[in-house]
């Protein structure tokens, strides 16, 4: 079989409005992708307008990128770090005092390969409270971390993380138990 990107059709992902989608575009690239905004206040003001659901004491670092703010919760005094990539095309769901460190992907879609059309696929994700994605790591669509659960720098959590273990590798596996 081979994959034709042809007969790529998608019509039935309608995340949000289409006017409500190139408004956000032009906000997420003025005032969140670009670095030049350091100031994390704003930022969360401008995701509640957008329909997120955001807690008290929650930083959001310059450079990060949001796909859809509605498809957003994040919990109390949460860290979302320095160019932070959050394609949310499902659901993503932060806990409280999560800490996201910089570079790291949370990806809700991927293409079906084993299909010539490359469907688009969708999954939510939860990341718990207390957990801790490291630097560029990546979370996958469908995966849930567990409270106070590490997933360590460069990892890639494929599937759930178990509360309060560390996870390291590619797909991560578990090394030991947070202390």
């Amino acid at each position: 079989m081979k994959t034709d990107l042809s007969t790529y059709n998608n019509n039935w992902y309608q995340p949000g409005g289409k006017l409500k989608i190139l408004l956000w575009y032009f906000v997420n690239v003025l005032f969140f992708i670009n670095p030049l905004n350091p100031v994390s206040s704003i930022k969360v003001f401008l995701l509640k307008r957008f329909g997120a659901k955001i807690g008290t004491g929650v930083v959001i670092k310059p450079g990060v990128n949001i796909k859809y703010p509605w498809l957003l919760t994040i919990g109390d005094y949460s860290w979302i770090g320095e160019k932070v990539w959050i394609d949310n095309l499902a659901k993503v769901t932060i806990g409280n005092h999560a800490c996201i460190s910089q570079e790291a992907m949370l990806l809700c879609g991927n293409h079906n390969y084993k299909k010539s059309t490359f469907d688009l696929m969708v999954g939510e994700i939860l990341i718990e409270d207390g957990a801790w994605l490291g630097a560029k790591s990546v979370v996958c669509p469908n995966v849930k971390i567990e409270s106070h659960a590490i997933l360590t720098v460069n990892s890639v959590a494929t599937k759930t993380l178990e509360a309060n273990y560390i996870y390291q590798g590619n797909p991560a596996k578990q090394i030991r138990k947070r202390k």
